[in-house]
């Protein structure tokens, strides 16, 4: 999805802009095939050469040239908060700053209310199904649950343990990745206040073990290292004794690149008062759902605050991602034979224009 061929080219394609790939060192043969699909139907179409260029190279550096180099004008960037942090820090520096939309990464919490426990073991399914998909390495993995305890909470606790359990382990996209997860849950097992619950222990040759822990919501907020992501098949339960830690623990959360919130019409205040605090922390707030799945659409957002991407106003998914590569030119006072055919009067593409603020295809 956001390879060579993917959500990150496709829009620059979309706006008539050329595309530098720098290809991931993990997959080079298959970023070289789709790269070669790409440049084919480039020369098919009629399209300029150069409008497709791929590059490979095993050190950061690469990318990191990339960014500096003074023909480039934007980048976008999905992976992890040290490359894309690094990428930004460069494109921001350079004598000419450049934008960089960075996804790089989320916790994507889930809060469940009190009255939704009554079905515990059909929501603890769905969470635990997506927490396992593809290995956990989907960006929008729900890593941390935070519940409200009520007589239907260790219900939820041991069917979703249940399902994590009965999951084999599986082999990750490569051994960087799961060597990363690997050290990331190693790092956790032994802290005072983290309990495992689920899962077990170690992986092999690039093959991750899916693990469960358990804490309370005090001892979550004050924890911040427990509140970053490890990227995998990991989760953690966090168990709020009333709706005052339900709220506190969601402030205390950075930006993230969903919040999903399961609730019924009974706790329907409390939704209205997490989704209010929730906005601020996110750029797609989900009810009833899973955050695992997003739809290339009008109206998806998949981006958010700091440090979830480098700039919370754009999203790298669906039709409005193609604005991450443009910019506004004002044409002011112009004589209609010299505007592009995209302003002139009569309207000769026949497009969806905004006149005066209102849309419309009529001349002018």
């Amino acid at each position: 999805g956001f390879s060579v061929g993917g959500g990150d080219t496709i829009p620059v394609f979309s706006v008539g802009c050329p595309v530098v790939f720098k290809a991931h060192s993990a997959h080079p043969a298959t970023s070289e095939a789709v790269g070669l699909c790409i440049r084919d139907a480039a020369l098919s179409t009629g399209m300029p050469e150069g409008v497709f260029s791929l590059l490979h190279g095993n050190a950061h550096s690469a990318g990191q040239s990339l960014a500096a180099h003074p023909d480039i004008k934007a980048v976008a960037f999905t992976g992890s908060f040290y490359g894309g942090k690094s990428l930004y820090d460069i494109a921001v520096k350079r004598p000419d700053p450049i934008p960089v939309y960075a996804e790089m990464g989320s916790v994507n919490p889930v809060f469940i209310l009190p009255t939704i426990q009554k079905q515990a073991k059909s929501v603890a399914e769905k969470l635990a199904a997506s927490n396992l998909l593809g290995v956990g390495q989907f960006c929008t993995n729900p890593g941390i649950i935070i519940i409200q305890r009520t007589a239907d909470t260790d219900q939820f606790i041991e069917t979703y343990s249940t399902v994590i359990n009965a999951a084999p382990e599986q082999c990750m996209l490569y051994p960087g990745i799961a060597d990363a997860y690997q050290s990331s849950v190693n790092e956790l097992i032994n802290q005072s206040g983290l309990q495992q619950v689920g899962g077990s222990q170690g992986n092999k040759n690039g093959f991750a073990v899916p693990v469960v822990f358990s804490t309370t919501a005090s001892l979550f907020v004050e924890n911040k290292s427990w509140h970053e992501e490890v990227f995998g098949p990991f989760s953690l339960i966090v168990v709020a004794e009333n709706e005052a830690e339900i709220r506190t623990v969601a402030g205390s959360f950075k930006g993230q690149l969903t919040v999903t919130l399961w609730g019924s019409e009974e706790d329907e205040k409390q939704l209205g008062q997490l989704s209010t605090i929730c906005a601020d922390k996110t750029g797609r707030i989900i009810i009833n759902g899973v955050p695992t799945g997003v739809e290339v659409g009008h109206a998806m957002v998949h981006g958010g605050p700091f440090p979830s991407t480098t700039d919370s106003r754009a999203t790298s998914v669906g039709s409005q991602s193609i604005y991450r590569f443009t910019r506004p030119v004002c044409f002011q006072d112009f004589p209609d034979t010299l505007l592009p055919e995209s302003l002139k009067n009569e309207n000769p593409l026949k497009i969806w224009r905004k006149l005066n603020g209102e849309l419309t295809k009529n001349s002018i």
